[in-house]
């Protein structure tokens, strides 16, 4: 932190909930008090002062390391911006928000941003998400915002995570898929302990997507007529995912080309 220009944070974190040591979900809420308008699948940049350089001439100003974190709440919400973050041991920046406490201040966005929404996908379709890791933000503030609104047929959300202690939304997401037969949610772990209590699927996401299984998920196969598939997370994930379905017909929406493919990577 600078210790010759005062910092001019904007933000405090409201609130923090620890899933576990490599999760953990904050809420960020301007000094304004008032979250600014989004629509689900924006994202926020939250930073943090880069270190001065001690050798270097005397800082004119405060410089930041900033990174962008889907926004997981709903717009009608108003106790901050919820965000869901992992921790990268290495990184520049979620180590030191891991830190935080609630009461802690904090720099971010003065408007959330982004085009990973729905903007583009008629309503009245099938939407199937498919996330990794803390890409299921993105679809938890859909799942809230439009749950019950006619804004889609069928939402079906498929979360792959490396243990089930990942998986910050499940109860969540399993809850409402049972009250309401238009969510259908799967969730798959690829490093979860032999022998845990968990019964879902083991491996990686895309698993999710083999016929039989997606089938015994979503109640229906997964064809591009009606559907539209949105993955959020691991580049990885997102360029096998991409080849297995542009092979079954789905073409990747473009600014030129509309298509019933949408991503954002993640990671």
């Amino acid at each position: 932190m600078s210790g010759t220009l005062p910092i001019p944070w904007n933000a405090t974190v409201s609130r923090r909930r620890d899933v576990n040591e490599r999760v953990k979900v904050l809420w960020i809420t301007p000094d304004s008090g008032r979250v600014q308008p989004f629509d689900p699948g924006q994202f926020v940049q939250l930073g943090w002062p880069k270190p001065e350089d001690p050798a270097g001439p005397p800082p004119t100003r405060v410089r930041w390391n900033k990174r962008s974190y889907s926004i997981a709440s709903s717009p009608g919400e108003s106790g901050g911006y919820e965000l869901c973050l992992a921790l990268v041991d290495q990184g520049v920046l979620t180590p030191r928000l891991f830190d935080l406490q609630a009461g802690e201040r904090v720099w971010c966005d003065d408007a959330p941003k982004g085009h990973f929404t729905l903007e583009r996908i008629p309503d009245a379709r099938h939407l199937v998400c498919v996330a990794t890791g803390t890409g299921i933000a993105p679809f938890v503030s859909m799942l809230r915002r439009y749950r019950g609104t006619g804004r889609f047929r069928k939402l079906t959300i498929l979360w792959g995570a490396r243990e089930s202690s990942d998986l910050a939304y499940h109860e969540e997401l399993t809850a409402a898929a049972a009250a309401d037969p238009s969510v259908r949610y799967g969730a798959v772990v690829s490093r979860e302990p032999a022998g845990s209590a968990w019964t879902g699927g083991r491996g990686r996401v895309q698993s999710a997507l083999a016929d039989a299984a997606f089938r015994s998920t979503a109640g229906e196969p997964l064809a591009p007529d009606g559907t539209h598939v949105l993955l959020c997370g691991n580049p990885a994930m997102i360029d096998d995912v991409r080849v297995l379905l542009e092979a079954r017909g789905f073409a990747l929406d473009t600014v030129k080309e509309p298509g019933n493919l949408h991503f954002e990577r993640y990671w």
